[in-house]
Protein backbone atom coordinates (compact mmCIF):
# COMPACT_ATOMS: atom_id res chain seq x y z
CA UNK A 1 0.00 0.00 0.00
CA UNK A 2 1.64 3.21 -1.22
CA UNK A 3 0.71 6.51 0.42
CA UNK A 4 1.51 9.59 -1.59
CA UNK A 5 2.36 12.56 0.62
CA UNK A 6 2.07 15.88 -1.15
CA UNK A 7 4.54 18.61 -0.21
CA UNK A 8 3.27 21.37 2.04
CA UNK A 9 4.15 23.99 -0.58
CA UNK A 10 1.82 22.32 -3.11
CA UNK A 11 -1.03 22.35 -0.58
CA UNK A 12 -0.50 26.07 0.12
CA UNK A 13 -0.39 26.84 -3.60
CA UNK A 14 -3.65 24.97 -4.16
CA UNK A 15 -5.37 26.77 -1.25
CA UNK A 16 -4.21 30.15 -2.55
CA UNK A 17 -5.46 29.32 -6.04
CA UNK A 18 -8.85 28.34 -4.64
CA UNK A 19 -9.02 31.58 -2.65
CA UNK A 20 -8.21 33.64 -5.75
CA UNK A 21 -10.87 31.74 -7.71
CA UNK A 22 -13.50 32.55 -5.09
CA UNK A 23 -12.50 36.22 -4.84
CA UNK A 24 -12.24 36.76 -8.60
CA UNK A 25 -15.94 37.72 -9.18
CA UNK A 26 -15.84 40.16 -6.25
CA UNK A 27 -12.60 41.63 -7.56
CA UNK A 28 -14.14 42.17 -11.01
CA UNK A 29 -17.18 43.82 -9.43
CA UNK A 30 -15.02 46.18 -7.30
CA UNK A 31 -12.83 47.06 -10.27
CA UNK A 32 -15.73 47.85 -12.60
CA UNK A 33 -17.90 49.78 -10.16
CA UNK A 34 -15.31 51.35 -7.83
CA UNK A 35 -11.77 51.45 -9.20
CA UNK A 36 -12.66 52.19 -12.83
CA UNK A 37 -14.96 55.16 -11.99
CA UNK A 38 -12.21 56.62 -9.81
CA UNK A 39 -9.74 56.28 -12.67
CA UNK A 40 -12.17 57.99 -15.06
CA UNK A 41 -12.71 60.75 -12.49
CA UNK A 42 -8.96 61.31 -12.16
CA UNK A 43 -8.41 61.32 -15.94
CA UNK A 44 -11.23 63.82 -16.52
CA UNK A 45 -9.92 66.05 -13.73
CA UNK A 46 -6.68 66.51 -15.66
CA UNK A 47 -8.54 67.71 -18.76
CA UNK A 48 -10.32 70.93 -19.63
CA UNK A 49 -13.63 72.25 -20.98
CA UNK A 50 -14.22 73.53 -24.50
CA UNK A 51 -16.68 76.24 -25.57
CA UNK A 52 -19.53 73.71 -25.88
CA UNK A 53 -19.00 72.27 -22.41
CA UNK A 54 -17.35 69.08 -23.61
CA UNK A 55 -14.35 67.55 -21.88
CA UNK A 56 -11.01 67.86 -23.65
CA UNK A 57 -8.61 65.23 -22.35
CA UNK A 58 -5.16 66.37 -21.37
CA UNK A 59 -2.58 66.33 -18.62
CA UNK A 60 -2.83 69.57 -16.68
CA UNK A 61 -3.25 70.45 -13.02
CA UNK A 62 -4.96 73.75 -13.77
CA UNK A 63 -8.24 72.58 -12.23
CA UNK A 64 -6.53 71.76 -8.94
CA UNK A 65 -4.64 75.07 -8.94
CA UNK A 66 -7.92 76.84 -9.71
CA UNK A 67 -9.55 75.24 -6.70
CA UNK A 68 -6.79 75.88 -4.16
CA UNK A 69 -5.94 79.38 -5.39
CA UNK A 70 -9.49 80.62 -5.98
CA UNK A 71 -12.51 81.37 -3.84
CA UNK A 72 -13.64 77.75 -4.03
CA UNK A 73 -11.38 76.83 -1.13
CA UNK A 74 -13.79 78.61 1.21
CA UNK A 75 -16.48 76.05 0.37
CA UNK A 76 -14.16 73.28 1.54
CA UNK A 77 -13.52 75.14 4.79
CA UNK A 78 -17.24 75.60 5.39
CA UNK A 79 -17.90 71.92 4.67
CA UNK A 80 -15.14 70.84 7.05
CA UNK A 81 -16.51 73.14 9.73
CA UNK A 82 -20.07 71.89 9.26
CA UNK A 83 -18.94 68.25 9.31
CA UNK A 84 -16.84 68.83 12.44
CA UNK A 85 -19.69 70.60 14.26
CA UNK A 86 -22.13 67.87 13.25
CA UNK A 87 -19.72 65.18 14.38
CA UNK A 88 -19.14 66.89 17.74
CA UNK A 89 -22.86 67.35 18.40
CA UNK A 90 -23.60 63.76 17.40
CA UNK A 91 -20.74 62.54 19.60
CA UNK A 92 -22.01 64.31 22.72
CA UNK A 93 -25.66 63.42 22.13
CA UNK A 94 -25.01 59.91 20.84
CA UNK A 95 -22.59 59.04 23.65
CA UNK A 96 -25.07 60.21 26.30
CA UNK A 97 -27.88 58.22 24.66
CA UNK A 98 -25.73 55.10 24.22
CA UNK A 99 -24.55 55.19 27.84
CA UNK A 100 -28.11 55.62 29.07
CA UNK A 101 -29.34 52.82 26.82
CA UNK A 102 -26.55 50.39 27.73
CA UNK A 103 -26.46 50.96 31.49
CA UNK A 104 -29.81 52.40 32.60
CA UNK A 105 -32.35 50.63 30.38
CA UNK A 106 -33.26 46.99 31.09
CA UNK A 107 -32.13 44.45 28.53
CA UNK A 108 -35.66 43.62 27.42
CA UNK A 109 -36.35 47.26 26.50
CA UNK A 110 -33.11 48.16 24.74
CA UNK A 111 -34.25 46.74 21.40
CA UNK A 112 -37.39 48.87 21.58
CA UNK A 113 -35.44 52.10 21.97
CA UNK A 114 -32.95 51.09 19.29
CA UNK A 115 -35.86 50.47 16.95
CA UNK A 116 -37.16 53.96 17.66
CA UNK A 117 -33.70 55.33 16.87
CA UNK A 118 -33.36 53.46 13.58
CA UNK A 119 -37.02 53.72 12.44
CA UNK A 120 -36.62 57.14 10.70
CA UNK A 121 -33.86 55.65 8.55
CA UNK A 122 -36.41 53.32 6.96
CA UNK A 123 -37.83 56.32 5.09
CA UNK A 124 -36.20 58.39 2.38
CA UNK A 125 -33.43 60.82 3.31
CA UNK A 126 -35.12 63.51 1.24
CA UNK A 127 -38.49 62.83 2.84
CA UNK A 128 -37.04 63.40 6.31
CA UNK A 129 -35.64 66.75 5.24
CA UNK A 130 -38.99 67.83 3.84
CA UNK A 131 -40.57 66.80 7.14
CA UNK A 132 -38.22 69.17 8.97
CA UNK A 133 -39.08 71.91 6.48
CA UNK A 134 -42.73 71.40 7.40
CA UNK A 135 -41.87 71.65 11.09
CA UNK A 136 -39.55 74.68 10.88
CA UNK A 137 -41.30 76.88 8.31
CA UNK A 138 -43.00 80.10 9.55
CA UNK A 139 -46.43 78.50 9.28
CA UNK A 140 -45.27 75.10 10.45
CA UNK A 141 -45.88 73.00 13.51
CA UNK A 142 -43.19 74.63 15.66
CA UNK A 143 -44.41 78.18 14.98
CA UNK A 144 -48.03 77.20 15.67
CA UNK A 145 -47.03 75.65 18.99
CA UNK A 146 -45.12 78.83 19.89
CA UNK A 147 -48.17 80.96 19.11
CA UNK A 148 -50.34 78.60 21.17
CA UNK A 149 -48.26 79.28 24.30
CA UNK A 150 -48.37 83.05 23.81
CA UNK A 151 -45.40 83.88 21.53
CA UNK A 152 -46.95 86.09 18.88
CA UNK A 153 -43.88 86.44 16.67
CA UNK A 154 -41.79 83.27 16.91
CA UNK A 155 -38.31 83.41 15.38
CA UNK A 156 -37.88 82.14 11.85
CA UNK A 157 -35.68 79.03 11.93
CA UNK A 158 -36.03 77.68 8.40
CA UNK A 159 -33.34 78.77 5.92
CA UNK A 160 -30.89 79.56 8.70
CA UNK A 161 -27.62 77.87 9.77
CA UNK A 162 -29.41 76.57 12.85
CA UNK A 163 -31.92 74.73 10.65
CA UNK A 164 -29.04 73.14 8.74
CA UNK A 165 -27.47 72.11 12.05
CA UNK A 166 -30.71 70.50 13.23
CA UNK A 167 -31.14 68.57 9.99
CA UNK A 168 -27.55 67.35 9.94
CA UNK A 169 -27.58 66.13 13.54
CA UNK A 170 -30.97 64.47 13.09
CA UNK A 171 -29.93 62.59 9.95
CA UNK A 172 -26.52 61.40 11.15
CA UNK A 173 -27.12 60.77 14.88
CA UNK A 174 -27.97 57.04 14.39
CA UNK A 175 -24.58 56.50 12.72
CA UNK A 176 -22.95 57.61 15.98
CA UNK A 177 -25.25 55.78 18.37
CA UNK A 178 -25.01 52.34 16.76
CA UNK A 179 -21.22 51.75 16.98
CA UNK A 180 -20.92 53.41 20.40
CA UNK A 181 -23.76 51.32 21.79
CA UNK A 182 -22.24 48.16 20.30
CA UNK A 183 -18.93 48.94 22.07
CA UNK A 184 -20.61 49.73 25.39
CA UNK A 185 -22.73 46.59 25.27
CA UNK A 186 -19.57 44.44 25.20
CA UNK A 187 -18.07 46.26 28.19
CA UNK A 188 -17.40 44.05 31.20
CA UNK A 189 -19.53 45.53 34.00
CA UNK A 190 -17.28 43.92 36.63
CA UNK A 191 -14.60 46.49 35.82
CA UNK A 192 -16.97 49.30 36.82
CA UNK A 193 -17.92 47.44 39.97
CA UNK A 194 -14.27 46.95 40.86
CA UNK A 195 -13.59 50.66 40.30
CA UNK A 196 -16.50 51.55 42.57
CA UNK A 197 -15.20 49.19 45.27
CA UNK A 198 -11.82 50.91 45.08
CA UNK A 199 -13.44 54.28 45.70
CA UNK A 200 -13.69 55.69 42.19
CA UNK A 201 -16.54 58.09 41.52
CA UNK A 202 -18.96 57.41 38.65
CA UNK A 203 -17.40 60.22 36.59
CA UNK A 204 -13.86 58.91 37.18
CA UNK A 205 -14.97 55.39 36.23
CA UNK A 206 -16.52 56.79 33.06
CA UNK A 207 -13.35 58.67 32.09
CA UNK A 208 -10.84 55.97 33.06
CA UNK A 209 -12.75 52.81 32.07
CA UNK A 210 -15.82 53.41 29.92
CA UNK A 211 -14.31 55.87 27.45
CA UNK A 212 -11.03 53.99 26.78
CA UNK A 213 -12.79 50.64 26.34
CA UNK A 214 -15.37 52.14 23.97
CA UNK A 215 -12.86 54.20 21.99
CA UNK A 216 -13.11 51.97 18.91
CA UNK A 217 -16.85 52.54 18.72
CA UNK A 218 -16.39 56.28 19.24
CA UNK A 219 -13.78 56.53 16.47
CA UNK A 220 -15.94 54.44 14.13
CA UNK A 221 -18.96 56.64 14.87
CA UNK A 222 -16.98 59.82 14.26
CA UNK A 223 -15.81 58.54 10.89
CA UNK A 224 -19.30 57.35 9.93
CA UNK A 225 -20.72 60.80 10.71
CA UNK A 226 -17.91 63.02 9.45
CA UNK A 227 -17.43 61.38 6.05
CA UNK A 228 -21.03 61.62 4.72
CA UNK A 229 -21.58 65.00 6.41
CA UNK A 230 -18.57 66.39 4.56
CA UNK A 231 -20.11 65.81 1.14
CA UNK A 232 -23.76 66.41 2.03
CA UNK A 233 -25.37 69.10 -0.11
CA UNK A 234 -29.07 68.21 0.09
CA UNK A 235 -29.50 69.24 3.73
CA UNK A 236 -27.76 72.65 3.44
CA UNK A 237 -29.51 73.29 0.13
CA UNK A 238 -33.05 72.62 1.37
CA UNK A 239 -32.90 73.66 5.03
CA UNK A 240 -30.42 76.48 4.45
CA UNK A 241 -32.11 77.90 1.38
CA UNK A 242 -28.97 77.48 -0.77
CA UNK A 243 -27.55 80.65 0.78
CA UNK A 244 -24.10 79.18 1.44
CA UNK A 245 -21.90 77.26 -0.96
CA UNK A 246 -20.55 74.00 0.43
CA UNK A 247 -18.27 71.53 -1.30
CA UNK A 248 -21.19 69.27 -2.23
CA UNK A 249 -23.13 72.18 -3.72
CA UNK A 250 -20.03 73.20 -5.67
CA UNK A 251 -19.69 69.75 -7.22
CA UNK A 252 -23.39 69.64 -8.07
CA UNK A 253 -23.25 73.05 -9.78
CA UNK A 254 -20.21 72.12 -11.83
CA UNK A 255 -21.88 69.00 -13.22
CA UNK A 256 -25.51 70.12 -13.59
CA UNK A 257 -25.43 73.91 -13.99
CA UNK A 258 -22.06 75.16 -15.23
CA UNK A 259 -21.33 71.98 -17.23
CA UNK A 260 -17.64 72.14 -16.31
CA UNK A 261 -17.15 68.45 -15.74
CA UNK A 262 -13.36 68.64 -15.66
CA UNK A 263 -13.36 71.05 -12.73
CA UNK A 264 -16.15 69.08 -11.04
CA UNK A 265 -14.07 65.91 -11.34
CA UNK A 266 -11.10 67.72 -9.81
CA UNK A 267 -13.16 68.89 -6.82
CA UNK A 268 -14.61 65.40 -6.44
CA UNK A 269 -11.11 63.91 -6.48
CA UNK A 270 -9.99 66.32 -3.76
CA UNK A 271 -13.00 65.37 -1.65
CA UNK A 272 -12.31 61.65 -2.13
CA UNK A 273 -8.67 62.20 -1.12
CA UNK A 274 -9.74 63.96 2.09
CA UNK A 275 -12.17 61.15 2.92
CA UNK A 276 -9.46 58.57 2.22
CA UNK A 277 -7.13 60.35 4.65
CA UNK A 278 -9.69 60.17 7.45
CA UNK A 279 -10.38 56.51 6.72
CA UNK A 280 -6.64 55.79 6.78
CA UNK A 281 -6.43 57.50 10.18
CA UNK A 282 -9.24 55.27 11.42
CA UNK A 283 -7.58 52.12 10.09
CA UNK A 284 -4.30 53.09 11.74
CA UNK A 285 -5.53 54.21 15.14
CA UNK A 286 -9.14 53.10 15.48
CA UNK A 287 -8.46 49.40 14.96
CA UNK A 288 -5.81 49.15 17.66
Amino acid sequence: MNLEIKPLSDQKTKSWSNAYLVLFPAGIWLFVFMVLPLIILLVYSLGSRDDLGRIVLGFSFNNYVRFFCGPYLNSLGRSLTLAAVTMSACLVTGLAFAVWLAFAVPKNRQNFFMTLMVAPMWTSFLLRIYAWMTILRPTGILSECARAIGIEHPPIILYTPFAVFIGMVYNYLPFMVLPVYAALEKLDRRLLEAAADLGASPWRSFVKITLPLSSRGIVAGCIMVFVPALGDYVTPDLLGGAKTMFIGNLIQNQFLVVRDWAFGCAVSTILIAIVAIFIAIYLKYGER
